[in-house]
């Protein structure tokens, strides 16, 4: 993938590239209006075809192209991100080339609308989850995955959880919102343990909820109904920090009814040691901003191997976000790092994907015991 860079970012002289990812390339370039954005993206298209002949490449390239693009206004890049991420899981469906205009969608979606709509997106099954896995490093296995929630809107395509979860709390409508995915998650382990991969899948909990009396007590009953649920909650230190005498105590229930606690972009905000301890959490979850410049920044790697120390010195599990090469891998696997979420292993896929991935491990465990299982094409499991 470094080699089609580099060639792309030759050939595309305007144009920013770099291997994000054993088969994915981020781009970024600047264009006038959408019109000339389209016509960069067809030129992209032939110099991807182009390195196939120019690399000498014995493997045909398949490619799938999804861009988000933006104007009048300074780009957010999580934002963009996110809009190209939900485009490329379109791409396939719309003949390889799928664009998001969020200069569009802004202007007609705005918060107001979401909040109105929710509660109908909710009732009438226009929710779905898509799961990231994350591998041991050790083992070398799938040992869970997360839950990510999407919008599928019936008249505006996909909503961005960016703009619809704010939405959500900013309305009060996170705790309905949360507690369908549970049932959903919950559903879908249950299928998972049927069909031989009885892992614990995580989903992600508001910081506004863990001072929600009735939230935990709906979570907690819906939890106890289904006690052989392998669950995980994945909350952010910051939502710790606001009210953290309700929080500990009510992550003290989700732990006494058996659910596994990940703390997750830790290292984002501002970490407190005193809290840290007294949380009932079995995971540390890094930053993905420590992880992306591991291998290129000289802070980085202490910060993360003293974080690492700490929380198996605390008794956690420690959770690499944001691992997108091999020497980043192969890095903190030297490091001791327990676990490892990323580009590198899988983008966050829908449930059929997922279970694909789980069914193809199996086979090459038992074929290629020498070599990491996760380190391989991922063209067929992505399209299912």
């Amino acid at each position: 993938m470094s080699a089609i860079a580099a060639h792309l970012q030759s050939a595309l002289q305007a144009t920013e590239s770099a291997a994000a990812g054993r088969d994915l390339i981020e781009l970024s370039f600047v264009a006038a209006d959408a019109a000339d954005a389209a016509a960069q993206l067809d030129a992209l298209r032939i110099g991807i075809l182009s390195a196939q002949r120019a690399l000498e490449l014995r493997a045909r390239i398949e490619f799938e192209i999804g861009a988000a693009w933006i104007s009048g206004e300074a780009p957010d890049p999580l934002r963009l991100l996110e809009a190209a991420e939900a485009a490329l899981a379109r791409a396939g469906s719309e003949g390889g080339l799928c664009m998001i205009d969020l200069s569009v969608a802004g202007g007609s979606i705005d918060r107001l609308t979401l909040i109105a709509e929710l509660p109908r997106a909710i009732e009438d099954g226009e929710m779905f989850l898509h799961y990231q896995p994350k591998i041991n490093v050790r083992q070398q296995q799938v040992a869970s995955a997360e839950a990510l929630i999407r919008w599928q809107h019936p008249e505006r395509g996909l909503v961005l959880p960016g703009d619809f979860i704010a939405a959500a709390e900013e309305s009060g409508q996170i705790g309905e919102l949360t507690l369908w995915t549970l049932r959903q998650v919950i559903a879908d382990q249950r299928a998972l343990a049927a069909s031989g991969h009885d892992i614990p899948l995580f989903l992600n909990i508001s910081g506004m909820l863990l001072a929600d009396t009735g939230f935990i007590d709906e979570a907690c009953a819906i939890i106890t109904a289904n006690p052989e649920a392998k669950l995980g909650f994945e909350i952010t230190e910051t939502a710790v920090i606001r009210d953290p005498e309700s929080a500990i105590r009510h992550l003290q229930q989700f732990a006494d009814h058996g659910v596994v606690l990940a703390i997750d972009d830790y290292g984002a905000g501002l970490s407190s040691l005193a809290y840290l301890k007294q949380l009932p959490a079995k995971e540390l979850k890094i930053d993905k901003m420590f992880v992306t410049q591991l291998t290129s920044s000289h802070r980085d790697p202490l910060i993360v191997r003293s974080t690492i120390d700490l929380a198996h010195a605390l008794e956690m599990e420690v959770t690499a976000e944001g691992v997108e090469t091999p020497a980043a891998l192969a890095l903190l696997s030297v490091m001791g790092c327990d676990l490892v979420q990323g580009y590198l292993i899988s983008r966050p896929v829908p449930f059929g994907a997922l279970c694909a991935y789980l069914g193809e491990q199996d086979r090459l465990v038992e074929t290629m015991a020498s070599r990491p299982v996760f380190l391989r094409s991922g063209s067929s499991w992505k399209r299912a």
